[in-house]
């Protein structure tokens, strides 16, 4: 007996104690219907994808090869073709999450029209994407079953017990396109009621782990953009919290908090800490601000003073009234701020970097593991990086520590064309294949992400085909180079009617109407052309 048969057994026995008026529903068809819509709410989804994480986490814990990717996706179509492919070439989805990004939602998903990653978009944008994202995951997993099905029907119309069989233990054992969604609430959108509501909002769509950074949610600036302002950690903490509460009020009591400083890049403050006693933590916040020792006649009009035992201190405030850091106390303050949140309740950390460079991420998180033995983290292997330029200026100041010449170089040049080729662009390229695994064995990087790849690819894979299109190749380089590699690779796009649910529509119409359906899968429908 199978999962599958015992589901149409249970409908079986339900449709007997309804008699003759259920003569029209076959059981077989509402399990499939069944086993086709597994998850039924977003919050099913969260705790299915929570325990995920969970177990993940704890799988890394004890061994750091086995690190967590994912990729940013800005629509359900993208994330769903991302699962896809996977599935495809890796034969499971274990270990591979989604990001969903808030550049991305600024970017492409604003009723505005595109927008710069400044928390300007419709917050109601970002669970209505985690919403949209499960229905297309949903609606793989749908198709899926459905040419299961089918092929199921085949073996036994031919006979063929063994295939039949087969096919059943692949529906039984079927795996979900349905992972994990790490999804970015930016700032908060506002104060920790705020962010409080919009997480309710993102864990009922279905969200597990939820980002968030420590700028100011009305300062808000992209993470690789000058400008950035962090907020205390109190101030933080408490939309920790707010997050926390939102997770608890709707039952996922082990939902994923990933705390973010921009700490390292952030070189202003909107306002001082709150301080009760030298060295507790507002002191610790206000220590790294950019002062200038006075006497009590010094003081102007309308300044802002702090006391560091018996001297006055005159905090730097800018025309816009935030407040300046001392330079050169980014990491300091990075490792203040990861050690302050995974004690009030993060899960994760995230460190915006300025470059990809393990030797750095490492540095403040041994400092953070003294502390947190435990401490992971998330980190945005991010297209704002010039990947090439910085991986080759490794390799060079490698091969400088190392003794070798490097007089055929020229460091500020290094993404030339013509380095293409060489020993230091080759090992250049390997230490970025690897940075990944090197990132997690070394710098306790859980789970790698790229934040908008797919961005990138819409747009170069579109440069390619109008390039083609519009020029001299006509339809060639549609056909070459989209569908004759569609049909070669096994895409499942090629198909695209099947792709959008027509086999799925046709199959229900089949159940509800019987021989009196009109299907459209018959033989004028040109889908048949892809076999």
């Amino acid at each position: 007996m199978t999962a599958y048969q015992d589901d149409i057994d249970a409908i079986r026995e339900l449709k007997d104690q309804h008699g003759s008026t259920w003569d029209a529903i076959d059981p077989e068809s509402v399990a499939r219907m069944r086993a086709q819509n597994r998850f039924r709410t977003g919050l099913e989804i969260a705790q299915y994808t929570a325990d995920i994480m969970r177990r993940d986490m704890a799988e890394y814990d004890a061994d750091s090869s086995v690190y967590t990717q994912s990729l940013g996706v800005w629509h359900g179509f993208i994330g769903q073709q991302k699962l896809i492919s996977i599935k495809k070439h890796l034969k499971t989805t274990d270990k591979r999450y989604l990001y969903l990004s808030g550049w991305m939602v600024a970017a492409l998903r604003s009723e505005f029209g595109p927008l710069p990653d400044q928390s300007m978009h419709e917050k109601t944008a970002v669970p209505a994407l985690i919403e949209e994202l499960y229905t297309f995951l949903r609606q793989a997993d749908a198709r899926e079953l459905d040419l299961l099905f089918t092929k199921l029907d085949a073996a036994r119309a031919a006979g063929d017990e063994t295939a039949a069989e087969f096919v059943q233990s692949q529906i039984d054992t079927y795996e979900t396109h349905v992972v994990p969604i790490i999804a970015d609430i930016d700032a908060g959108f506002g104060n920790p009621e705020a962010t409080y509501l919009l997480a309710k909002k993102m864990i009922e769509a279905g969200a597990c782990a939820i980002q968030i950074e420590n700028q100011v949610s009305d300062e808000k600036q992209c993470g690789h953009q000058d400008g950035k302002v962090t907020v205390p950690h109190e101030d933080f903490l408490a939309k920790i919290n707010a997050v926390r509460y939102a997770f608890l009020e709707l039952g996922i009591d082990n939902g994923v908090i990933v705390a973010r400083t921009d700490s390292l890049g952030a070189g202003l403050t909107q306002k001082l800490a709150v301080t009760h006693e030298p060295g507790d933590l507002g002191d610790q916040y206000n220590a790294f601000l950019d002062v200038e020792e006075i006497s009590q006649a010094e003081l102007r009009n309308g300044d802002v003073v702090i006391t560091r035992g018996d001297t006055l201190l005159r905090p730097k405030r800018l025309a816009s009234n935030l407040y300046r850091f001392r330079a050169g106390t980014g990491e300091e303050r990075c490792v203040l701020d990861c050690i302050t949140s995974l004690r009030s309740g993060a899960d994760l950390l995230w460190i915006e970097t300025e470059k990809p460079h393990v030797a750095q991420i490492a540095g403040m998180v041994d400092a953070i593991r003294e502390v947190i033995p435990n401490a992971k983290l998330v980190y945005n292997n991010s297209p704002s990086f010039n990947w090439t330029l910085n991986f080759r200026q490794q390799a060079y100041d490698a091969l400088v520590e190392q003794g070798a010449d490097v007089s055929a170089y020229d460091r500020a040049d290094l993404m030339n064309v013509t380095y293409d080729g060489t020993e230091l662009a080759t090992l250049a390229d390997e230490k970025i294949r690897s940075f990944q695994r090197d990132g997690s064995a070394r710098a306790g990087i859980f789970h790698h992400l790229i934040t908008l790849p797919t961005y990138h690819t819409a747009a170069l894979s579109t440069d390619d085909l109008a390039k083609g299109y519009f020029g001299d190749d006509g339809m060639l380089a549609y056909v070459k180079g989209v569908q004759r590699r569609e049909i070669r690779e096994g895409i499942a796009t090629v198909k695209h009617q099947n792709m959008a649910g027509s086999d799925i529509g046709d199959n229900h119409k089949e159940y509800f109407a019987g021989d009196a359906a009109l299907k459209a899968g018959g033989k004028d429908n040109t889908m048949n052309q892809f076999g």
